[in-house]
């Protein structure tokens, strides 16, 4: 049998093909070369993608927007409460059976007697504000006045046992034994964490981050000089970066449910001055309150823990709150306020020193009271 022989590739293709794979070989060495080139001036791939993603980690996407120092700040509420006169003691002339040192002996010295009665309302705020309206000091140089009342030191933690942070000291009793009692007064308060302020002294507070000026004034009559350095001390603190400007005043008729054109006039020079709310206090009784520039004027309190009267006639009294909305050094216009009505004492015919929140028809007759006195201010306003 005959087998045809395999016949091998001609020469030419296989010359042709050696040529092919010669030329791959030297593509690939030329490829290398130029990428190991490369590598050293350029960056690897990997990380010349993520170099822009680390710059847009310092860099905010969006060039139009704030940058995070600059955005805008959330808002801030904060709920303060104010209360009326308080005089922690009693003058030396006075019923020794029946004043306020007798109760506190009654009561085996307890501090925490006197405001138990609003100490969980007081306790739930942001803020505490009364009238120191008296001295506790042991200073035995009396003033040459009708009244003049003195408590000891240790009668400033009926305040603190119950919550109360701070207190005006710009008030007509103030310095009932000397300037030596007014600094006794102070010290005393100091003592127990209770800041005091008033006249040329604001006390200036950190609220949940808002700064809170406090500031206390005093106008026997319509005092030109009053009347600038409460409106220089508004200035001030304003100045001094105060976001929340409160400021507490002393002044009007005693026993007089209707404000005088003065207290009007002091109200609304300021709020002019930049006061974001006026308390009022001094007349003993209650007067009504005032919206002017969206701000709220409250006339008077009336007393609170008052050691000035075993068995005052008038024992109503009110509480007022206010819970303020703060962005930045913005504070909000809001009628968001309590009026709450109250009793200096905790019975009728005598005064326990004991200052209790009104209920039922108590409560109903006295916010009638206050409402028919701001209709009387708004009369006023409006004539």
């Amino acid at each position: 049998m005959y087998v045809k022989p395999v016949c091998p590739l001609p020469v030419k293709v296989l010359i042709v093909a050696i040529i092919v794979v010669e030329l791959v070989a030297v593509g690939f060495l030329v490829s290398s070369k130029a990428a190991a080139a490369s590598g050293a001036s350029e960056a690897p791939a990997e990380t010349t993608v993520e170099q822009p993603q680390t710059q847009a980690a310092s860099e905010p996407a969006d060039k139009s927007a704030p940058a995070a120092d600059e955005a805008e700040e959330k808002p801030v509420t904060l709920t303060v409460t104010f209360a009326g006169d308080c005089t922690l003691g009693t003058d030396e002339n006075f019923d020794a059976s029946r004043n306020f040192t007798a109760r506190w002996e009654a009561e085996n010295e307890d501090p925490a007697y006197f405001l138990k009665n609003v100490a969980d309302l007081f306790g739930a705020d942001d803020l505490t504000v009364v009238n120191m309206e008296g001295t506790l000091t042991d200073s035995t140089e009396r003033a040459d006045k009708q009244f003049a009342f003195k408590g000891p030191a240790e009668y400033a933690k009926i305040l603190s046992s119950a919550s109360v942070e701070t207190a005006s000291v710009a008030n007509n009793h103030s310095a009932d034994y000397g300037q030596q009692s007014l600094d006794d007064t102070i010290e005393a308060l100091d003592a127990e964490g209770i800041e005091s302020f008033g006249y040329d002294r604001i006390c200036y507070r950190d609220v949940k981050g808002v700064k809170v000026a406090l500031i206390g004034a005093a106008f026997p009559e319509d005092s030109d000089d009053n009347r600038k350095q409460m409106t220089d001390n508004i200035a001030k603190a304003r100045e001094e970066g105060a976001q929340l400007v409160l400021v507490y005043v002393h002044w009007g008729i005693e026993r007089e449910y209707t404000p005088t054109q003065d207290q009007i006039d002091m109200g609304h020079a300021a709020i002019d001055a930049g006061a974001d709310l006026v308390v009022g206090g001094h007349p003993h009784v209650i007067q009504g309150y005032e919206v002017y520039q969206g701000r709220y004027i409250v006339y008077s309190l009336g007393n609170f823990c008052f050691g000035g009267n075993s068995n005052p006639e008038d024992k109503d009294c009110m509480i007022f709150q206010q819970t303020f909305t703060v962005t930045g050094d913005e504070v909000a216009k809001n009628d968001d306020v309590d009026f709450i009505a109250c009793s200096v004492s905790s019975e009728s015919d005598r005064n326990t020193y004991q200052p209790t929140l009104a209920e039922g028809d108590e409560k109903a007759r006295i916010e009638k009271k206050i409402q028919d006195s701001t209709d009387e201010i708004a009369e006023m306003v409006a004539a």
